[in-house]
């Protein structure tokens, strides 16, 4: 687990280019798109939503690529910060972190067209505070349980993330899990709409989105 870091500024005057640049690397790793590739499923992006997350993945039939997906979306999140802080410094692990979930959402391979990033957030903050992790975790399968809606859970936890961070005292962390926090809102930003017009599909249909 990445350490306590004091200071938001650290966030911006210590982030290192090398870990960002590095983040952004392994977040840039279609997973999804890869896997159904390998495995013949077809292009993921031509179903469903036309998001390479496993959410999209999972519209194939195949859960045993969906789960692969996953997993590894969720480890090319964990993997940047985890490196950058043993190889550089914390902040240049705060810039792994967000360069991860940048690449995630915006690969340049894909011209900018990627994932909305739930899984990759809880990659991040599993390198950043695996206990924060869990209960993103957490949040998000009560949340689904109790209204089926898989986008409203990964809004809600995703709300609650900078909150527990603060509370953990990692305020650079809180900071990067706000930004993270606004990116993953606006690539929602038409679950969202679905959701007051009451139109969002809920988990266990055909049309269920991430």
């Amino acid at each position: 687990m990445v350490g306590h870091v004091g200071h938001m500024e650290q966030l911006f005057s210590l982030a290192s280019l090398e870990g960002l640049i590095l983040g952004y690397m392994f977040g840039a790793i279609p997973f999804g798109l890869l896997l159904s590739r390998l495995f013949g499923l077809g292009d993921v992006r031509q179903i469903g939503s036309g998001n390479i997350g496993a959410t999209n993945v999972l519209r194939t039939g195949n859960k045993a690529v969906a789960a692969a997906t996953l997993i590894l979306d969720i480890l090319k999140g964990t993997a940047p910060v985890l490196l950058a802080y043993n190889w550089l410094d914390t902040a240049a692990a705060l810039a792994g972190g967000f360069g991860a979930f940048l690449g995630h959402l915006y690969p340049i391979w894909l011209k900018f067209r990627g994932g909305k990033g739930v899984a990759t957030y809880i990659g991040v903050l599993l390198g950043l505070a695996w206990p924060v992790a869990l209960l993103f975790c957490l949040i998000w399968l009560g949340v689904a349980l109790f209204t089926r809606y898989s986008s409203l859970s990964a809004l809600l936890a995703s709300l609650t993330a900078p909150i527990l961070l603060y509370a953990w005292e990692a305020p650079a962390a809180a900071f990067l899990a706000l930004l993270m926090t606004l990116l993953l809102y606006f690539k929602h930003r038409g679950n969202i709409s679905r959701l007051l017009a009451g139109t969002e599909a809920k988990i266990g249909f055909k049309k269920a989105e991430e």
